[in-house]
């Protein structure tokens, strides 16, 4: 296998407002753009050339990864007129392949973190002669995804829309979003509309008798599509839980970009990362964070498992968890800001103005 398609094209919703000046795929993850982790685990399990097929924002990435050449890969890149879906957007980008008819090409997601090995799926496609194979993982709680049910030797039986009911959670097997799919059968996806390689492509091959074949791989996998897993993700990265040969620097606590600046009394903890040219002033903490570029954490502030966003400022004595701070928001001295609130890129928050407690 030497090539792949990479689905880069979603608007990142879920991720707002960390999404509205940069598609999701860029947002840093552990100093680096989170589609660097992709495209380099792609580079060491031997595929050389990648599709990029994109949309929103699709003006971003070129800029940033050229030809490729620094990542030892051949990238090329397929704009959408308009949304495809996951179907669509890989038929869209088929007349770039070089694959022969029979030849397996990789499909991957651009918003997953996973530890796939990715060589094991290919050859698992290979030795069963499948038409499709899919990466599966285990999950706990299966009811938010679509299950896919295998027999004994791996083959898949059907595919499952969320259950609502016990008894429609037949298997704890989720698709995973990583595929390998025979050159030609690419070339059976409808052109020239939107099409749910989820709901559409995959059970329509089943129906007509294709071989799609289940590969159960339950090392780290992590879904990046809200802010709270997005910054696990990034920390993970860090302290070395997800396997990743683009952190640019060394496993541990925490991660500082080469021109940042952290005080000598600051504490940074948790898998923290402190982006470009930001700055962490005396007395802060900050635990399981992402600071990115040109951020400002204001002296004693307490930011934890929140997601800082460019040039924004955290001022003095403020209290942050499971916050997101747009791109140049500023937050006033003496706020305290919970789980799951997301202040929008360039606003304002006085001193003192937002509390979930006294101001004793």
């Amino acid at each position: 296998m030497t090539e792949a398609i990479l689905l880069v094209g979603g608007k990142g919703t879920r991720l707002r407002p960390l999404t509205v000046h940069t598609p999701k795929p860029m947002v840093p993850a552990a100093g680096v753009p989170f589609l660097t982790h992709q495209l380099a685990r792609a580079r060491a399990a031997g595929v050389d050339h990648i599709v990029l097929a994109t949309s929103y924002l699709a003006e971003v990435f070129e800029p940033h990864f050229g030809d490729g050449s620094a990542l030892g890969l051949h990238l090329e890149y397929v704009t959408e007129k308009e949304p495809l879906g996951t179907g669509g957007a890989i038929r869209n980008v088929a007349e770039r392949l070089r694959s022969g008819p029979d030849e397996p090409v990789l499909i991957f997601n651009g918003d997953i973190l996973t530890g796939l090995d990715i060589r094991a799926l290919v050859d698992t496609h290979e030795s069963t002669g499948a038409d499709v194979s899919l990466h599966l993982t285990k999950v706990t709680d299966p009811r938010a995804y679509g299950l896919v049910p295998t027999d004994g030797t791996g083959r898949v039986l059907a595919f499952l829309e969320k259950p609502q009911t016990p008894e429609e959670i037949v298997t704890d097997q989720i698709n995973a979003g990583a595929y390998v799919f025979r050159r030609s059968v690419i070339d059976t996806i409808p052109a020239g509309r939107p099409v749910s390689v989820e709901r559409e492509t995959f059970p329509d091959l089943l129906a007509a008798g294709a071989h799609l074949q289940g590969m159960v791989d339950s090392t780290y996998w992590l879904d990046l599509g809200t802010p709270a897993a997005f910054v696990r993700g990034s920390a993970d990265l860090v302290l070395g839980r997800a396997p990743s040969p683009a952190v640019p620097g060394r496993r541990g606590d925490r991660l500082i970009l080469p021109t940042a600046r952290v005080a000598p009394d600051a504490k940074l903890t948790g898998g923290t990362v402190v982006g470009e040219g930001a700055f962490v002033a005396e007395g802060a903490r900050v635990c399981g964070s992402t600071i990115l570029p040109g951020a400002v954490i204001e002296p004693d502030a307490v930011v934890t498992d929140s997601l800082i966003g460019s040039r924004a400022r955290v001022g003095e004595r403020s209290v942050l968890t499971g916050a997101v701070i747009g791109d140049g928001a500023v937050v006033g001295a003496d706020n305290e800001l919970r789980d799951g609130v997301r202040v929008w890129c360039d606003a304002r928050i006085p001193a003192g103005a937002v509390r979930f407690s006294s101001d004793q």
